[in-house]
């Protein structure tokens, strides 16, 4: 009995833990020394919507160098959704006029599949040349725009992201 009870408290927390999804293996090979810098979660009303991960090399986070975020979904979600939702946010920082808007939107209909519970999408920066994506470990595309790039991965990192506590923890800043 004693060992059932260990078994379903390291259950518990392992499931209460936020997990890092892993980075596909072409992504391992972009620069060296990954690691996670930090992790946290977004909910919107109380509901749990995904797991975010940012994963950066030896260097760090810098705009400049390769880093990776990782996003493992605790619903499902269809490509409209995330696509309209990353359009939008994109609109409200102010990342494109209607013009740029309308072929990035394009470009997301391309990369992003429709998303199940505990699937991972992964974003990878890629500096000077603009964004890859990967969905359970496998590439779905790359939009070859570094202002795309900024824009999207401004949705999480930039100071004015509607996701503040989240930015701080995947920043390394926050507990």
């Amino acid at each position: 009995m004693r060992g059932l009870a260990s078994f379903l408290v390291a259950v518990a927390l392992a499931l209460a833990a936020p997990v890092a999804a892993s980075l596909p293996e072409p992504v391992k090979a972009l620069a060296s020394g990954w690691r996670t810098l930090g992790s946290g979660e977004a909910r919107f009303l109380g509901l749990r919507l995904y797991e975010a991960a940012l994963w950066v090399g030896a260097q760090g986070y810098r705009e400049d160098a390769p880093f990776a975020l990782a996003l493992t979904y605790t619903r499902g979600f269809s490509r409209d959704t995330l696509v309209s939702t990353s359009l939008d946010e994109m609109r409200r920082l102010g990342g494109a006029d209607d013009a740029r808007l309308g072929r990035w939107k394009a470009e997301l209909e391309r990369v992003f599949p429709d998303v199940a519970a505990g699937e991972t999408l992964v974003g990878v920066h890629l500096p000077g040349r603009g964004a890859a994506f990967y969905h359970q470990g496998r590439l779905s595309g790359e939009v070859a725009d570094p202002a795309f790039a900024r824009a999207f991965f401004a949705i999480w990192l930039d100071s004015r992201t509607r996701v503040p506590a989240l930015r701080s923890r995947l920043l390394g800043q926050a507990s």
